[in-house]
């Protein structure tokens, strides 16, 4: 038997104003985003926003449905229109912004699992990583080098 120890390593900003001038640009895409985000019934909103190496900016925001697992996350909207629009473009990074419409959401708030598994479809798909920032609606915000970086062990393809 032997023991494997997994690290994941991200990097803290202790503000937005800390971000490079070309992220905190993609933060605020994805913060417009999430004002759009239809949340009745959580009143948690979510956006997200994708830089592709051509440039465009994709942006997506949550929107529920009062049976519930027919809803969708912003960063599964978002990045399912990427595919579906830009199928050959690479996802450079992804911005995403969530928090509470009842309470301060100052703890950064990475991707569900499910996103996750999304996410890391499409870093498979065009072999290289996806710089992933990720942020409550104010405070902290962490950076992740890849997606990998936050599903470890994560299911693709090869296992098919």
């Amino acid at each position: 038997m032997k023991e494997v120890n997994i690290e994941s390593k991200l990097i803290v900003f202790d503000s937005f104003d800390e971000l490079p001038k070309s992220i905190a640009s993609l933060m605020e895409k994805a913060k417009e985003a999430r004002l759009k985000a239809y949340a009745p019934y959580s009143k948690f909103l979510v956006g997200a926003a994708i830089l592709l190496d051509n440039g465009e900016i994709i942006t997506g925001s949550n929107q529920e449905n009062a049976s519930y697992p027919s809803g969708l996350c912003a960063e599964r909207t978002a990045i399912y229109y990427t595919g579906a629009q830009f199928p050959n473009a690479k996802i450079v990074s992804m911005a995403i912004t969530a928090g509470s419409q009842t309470h301060e959401t100052s703890t950064p708030i990475p991707p569900c699992g499910a996103c996750r598994q999304s996410i890391a479809e499409y870093e498979f798909k065009q072999e290289s990583p996806i710089e992933i920032y990720f942020m409550g609606t104010s405070g902290k915000v962490v950076k992740s080098h890849s997606l990998a970086n936050l599903l470890p062990l994560g299911f693709d393809r090869s296992f098919l």
